[in-house]
């Protein structure tokens, strides 16, 4: 079963880290059967990742 993956997690990952997490969480999400709680995990893991993500990309490269 896949557990989801929390903001807080997420935060001293970088871009890179984050879209490899992603796909892992993809992968994740096509083996899950529908309506089960892996799915459910999956699925709102990878809403955490993106936004984490979109949030890497809004705040441009740290110097």
């Amino acid at each position: 079963m896949c557990r989801m993956i929390t903001a807080q997690e997420l935060q001293r990952l970088t871009l890179a880290q984050l879209q490899e997490l992603f796909s892992q969480m993809h992968a994740e999400l096509t083996r899950s059967a529908p309506g089960s709680a892996a799915r459910r995990n999956a699925l709102a893991s990878l809403e955490t990742i993106a936004t984490a993500m979109r949030a890497r990309h809004r705040a441009g490269p740290r110097l």
